[in-house]
């Protein structure tokens, strides 16, 4: 081979070698600097859960678990276990948003929920849950939900993420 080819190929080596290493150094800098993340306002920063305000419910009968969740016996949504554990919100006849987003109705800063992952909604007098297309999915008594809205009985678990909550009378 003439010392031309010779020193053309040594110069395309050197230059695939350059981009292979300017390859792992942008990789690097994207795994260690992610993208960039907004502030949280004041109320959403200090762990508050963000729910819109629920009218009072008229006297609640008591009902059995694994009835069907009626309007007239579910007043709340318990949080049993997860960063709000213990959480307790009042449900009025408004559908609500569940996910890392602060417009959503129940607020999970969580790394295993999306920004909009699950939606709790009212359907005739029956309270059904409803997976957003969400990554890692919404649960319902340890079942994976597709994207049409599931009835929820009353004591049944659902779990968002790394948060598992139920409904109660």
């Amino acid at each position: 081979m003439s010392e031309l080819v010779l020193l053309l190929l040594r110069i395309g080596f050197l230059v695939l070698l350059w981009f292979f290493v300017f390859g792992v150094v942008y990789s690097l800098r994207a795994d260690l600097f992610g993208v960039k993340v907004r502030k949280l306002p004041a109320e959403a920063a200090s762990g508050a859960p963000v729910a819109a305000p629920a009218p009072a419910p008229k006297a609640p009968r008591a009902a059995k678990p694994g009835s069907p969740a009626t309007t007239s016996t579910v007043s709340t949504l318990v949080i049993t276990s997860g960063p709000k554990a213990g959480l307790e919100l009042p449900l009025g006849t408004e559908a609500m948003t569940i996910g890392r987003s602060s417009e959503s109705g129940l607020v999970i800063r969580d790394d295993y929920t999306s920004s909009h992952h699950a939606r709790l909604l009212l359907r005739g007098d029956a309270w059904a849950i409803q997976d957003l297309d969400s990554t890692n999915g919404t649960f319902l008594g340890g079942k994976r939900l597709g994207g049409t809205p599931t009835p929820i009985s009353i004591g049944d678990t659902i779990k968002v993420g790394a948060t598992t909550f139920e409904l109660r009378a």
